[in-house]
């Protein structure tokens, strides 16, 4: 059996693996020239978790991951307006949690590769002829046939847009876009060492992580209705962002140009169906529940585990894709539930909801409560890999 695979990101990455060690033909494409290296941190964590330790990546992630101490909130002097140690976090999901930079999950990914899988850079996917029996794709002008393709190329998926409908259809905007960059400066680093620090704003915030290397990690996020993105995201940010004080002018300051920082609009996908006769879709492309709230790299994970499982396992490709999308979808709308409930704590609009969020966190330090409170941002645990 032969998969074609559109996208080298995280759910790619691990579907490739994974069909590969059932004895499957994998081709791999993706659109960039060669690996991307924007990104930001990620608390990886639930099924993804689960996943990663079947495939024998767990040990690897561990390596290059962070252990990050608490998050704080710190105001325009700098002063500590909340906090909540991530142990208290940790706790809710049994210690089984890692901080890690999404490039370095995704390089993770990719060394455990075996040489057997044909992964093309540079590869832009531009026509899909899809059959009950069989696919073939155009991809730089020629065409390869297989017995599935797969689309795990993200929010903007080609393959969903070439198979199932225009991605206004299925986008559904949470109100906010996101940027992350990278930059080299030892004195902030310092400032930020050990843990999450945030900016305790309304309506837009930053977030930093102290990085190996004297390297610091910028997360942004912005309330928007714009559903378009800016034609020069660089200076957006730095006008969006430039009324924070503390830090921040220094982090806009070494905000990189577009082609090498991330940004895009927060948006979930609602998909009514996964799978169209040979193909279907992982990750973000059918499934993504935003940065709001989070678990999305771990979701992408856990579906191309669970996906190439029952490849494995089923009589028929069809048999396989509907018990994928029964397993995975219900565990994906609970998650999509969760970050559409924490948009107004994401990054608070008035003042009352940011002095409400402050006192959740305090709350959040007492018995009996903590669980309940991280619970709610965590949503529920669900054990769907065996």
């Amino acid at each position: 059996m032969k998969a074609v695979i559109c996208g080298a990101g995280i759910g790619g990455l691990a579907l490739a693996q994974r069909l590969d060690t059932i004895g499957w033909d994998v081709v791999v494409l993706e659109r960039s020239p060669a690996p991307r290296t924007q990104g930001y941190m990620i608390d990886f964590f639930g099924p993804g978790f689960d996943a990663a330790e079947a495939m024998g990546v767990l040990p690897r992630l561990h390596e290059v991951g962070y252990t990050v101490t608490e998050m704080t909130y710190r105001d325009d002097e700098g002063r500590r307006r909340a906090g909540l140690g991530f142990d208290q976090f940790a706790k809710v999901v049994d210690g089984r949690l890692i901080s890690i930079m999404r490039p370095d999950l995704e390089r993770s990914l990719r060394e455990y590769l075996s040489d057997r899988v044909d992964l093309r850079y540079g590869a832009a996917l531009t026509g899909v002829e899809n059959h009950p029996d069989g696919v073939r794709v155009t991809v730089n002008g020629d065409t390869l046939e297989a017995d599935l393709l797969v689309g795990a190329d993200g929010i903007h998926s080609t393959v969903r847009g070439l198979v199932f409908s225009e991605e206004r259809d299925f986008l559904r905007h949470l109100g906010f876009h996101t940027a992350a960059w990278i930059f080299t400066d030892p004195e902030f680093r310092a400032e930020v060492a050990g843990g999450l620090t945030l900016t305790d704003t309304m309506t837009r915030q930053l977030g930093f992580y102290a990085l190996r290397g004297d390297q610091v990690a910028v997360f942004a996020v912005h309330r928007t209705d714009e559903r378009t993105l800016p034609a020069d995201p660089r200076e957006r940010v730095r006008q969006e962002y430039a009324s924070l004080g503390w830090l921040a002018p220094r982090a806009l300051a070494a905000c990189p140009p577009a082609a090498q920082m991330y940004y895009d609009q927060v948006a979930q996908v609602e998909l009514p169906q996964w799978s169209r006769d040979r193909v279907t879709l992982i990750g973000d492309a059918c499934q993504a529940v935003s940065v709001v709230a989070g678990q999305g790299a771990s979701l992408a994970i856990a579906g191309a585990y669970i996906l190439a499982d029952r490849l494995s396992a089923e009589p028929s490709i069809e048999s396989a894709l509907a018990e994928y999308e029964r397993v995975l979808r219900p565990v994906v709308a609970e998650k999509q539930e969760v970050g559409r409930k924490g948009v107004r704590w994401f990054v608070p609009e008035t003042r009352w909801d940011l002095l409400a969020r402050r006192a959740a966190l305090h709350l959040a330090r007492l018995p009996l409560l903590d669980r309940f409170v991280m619970a709610a941002v965590a949503g529920k645990q669900s054990a769907i890999i065996s």
